[in-house]
């Protein structure tokens, strides 16, 4: 997590769709917030003790403001549900400086944008930002109906044709079909994908099966089920010099917290790498969502909230 904390105030809160709040944020006096690229989200400090990602949702060129569009999630673990309840105009908070593990490839000959649900928030920086560059894109939304959606105005006003709807309810011409809107899968293509884990899963897959290059698949999974139970292992912690075991229905960094080491944690999903650690020993068993398939294959690093182990033992730079 980046040391860097800024000091906002929440200047507008808008409601849309059925369960999103959206957010205008502005820097206190003092503080500045750094520009941002396409595909960014911020940490935001929903309690002292409660940290979540969201990705930021307005035009990257735009200064000063920073927006953020949050679902209030029915199988919320307390983020959004405290959000939507607390945080108001003029509410103040702090945030992390902007991170991106979701970058957009600005080179690409053509660019297919995949929304689902909130996943729509990336989306909207990456259509901004290759609207700017005069890059051609289209962006499809995913939603369960029209009256869940949120910023379709924005949309309709800022991208036009480019924007191309899909709602459950609305019959079957109009749902999305992946095969046929991302074929065919010209060496030029890249395609970007944020949603449900299982609605990503299958837009993935469906590139793949028709032809995309893994290196042109774009990702970035934010509410993920994983199973972090196993067999035990033990883990030791090599600059702390302490060795713990891991029970089967425990992760690491409750291991780790009854000895005393305190790993910082966010998502504990898997998904943020916010408690991603080096492995000096050892094989991990990788039940994450953060890495990907080459890191994974180096075995040099975990993601400590969901992971395991493949070895009797690991031994941890921590």
């Amino acid at each position: 997590m980046s040391d860097q904390l800024i000091d906002v105030v929440i200047t507008k809160r808008e409601d849309q769709g059925e369960a999103v709040a959206v957010f205008e944020l502005t820097p206190q006096e003092g503080q500045e917030l750094p520009a941002f690229e396409a595909g960014a989200h911020v940490d935001v400090h929903v309690t002292p003790d409660m940290v979540r990602q969201y990705s930021l949702s307005n035009d990257p060129a735009q200064n000063g403001i920073y927006r953020l569009g949050i679902l209030k999630d029915p199988n919320s673990r307390g983020g959004s549900e405290a959000i939507h309840a607390n945080f108001q105009t003029g509410t103040a908070l702090q945030i992390s400086a902007p991170r991106n593990h979701f970058p957009l490839n600005t080179a690409a000959e053509r660019t297919v944008l995949i929304g689902g649900g909130i996943g729509i928030t990336p989306m909207l920086t990456m259509a901004y930002t290759l609207k700017a560059q005069g890059k051609p894109f289209e962006l499809h939304y995913c939603a369960r109906s029209r009256s869940s959606a949120a910023f379709l105005e924005e949309l309709a006003e800022q991208f036009g044709d480019a924007v191309i709807l899909h709602f459950d309810d609305e019959g079957e011409t109009q749902r999305f079909q992946p095969e046929q809107v991302l074929a065919p899968a010209a060496d030029g293509s890249h395609m970007y994908v944020c949603g449900p884990s299982g609605f990503m899963d299958w837009v993935i897959a469906s590139a793949e099966q028709v032809g995309y290059a893994k290196d042109n698949i774009h990702f970035e999974y934010f509410n993920v089920e994983v199973d972090t139970s196993g067999a035990s292992f033990e883990v030791y912690a090599e600059q702390s010099d302490i060795t713990v075991t891991v029970g089967e229905e425990q992760t690491i960094v409750d291991a780790l917290a009854e000895a005393g080491i305190k790993v910082d944690v966010s998502c504990e999903q898997g998904v943020c790498g916010t408690c991603l650690c080096d492995v000096i020993e050892g094989t991990p068993d990788h039940k994450d969502k953060f890495l990907t398939e080459e890191e994974r294959e180096d075995n040099d690093q975990i993601v400590l909230c969901c992971s395991r182990s493949l070895s009797d033992r690991l031994v941890l730079d921590i």
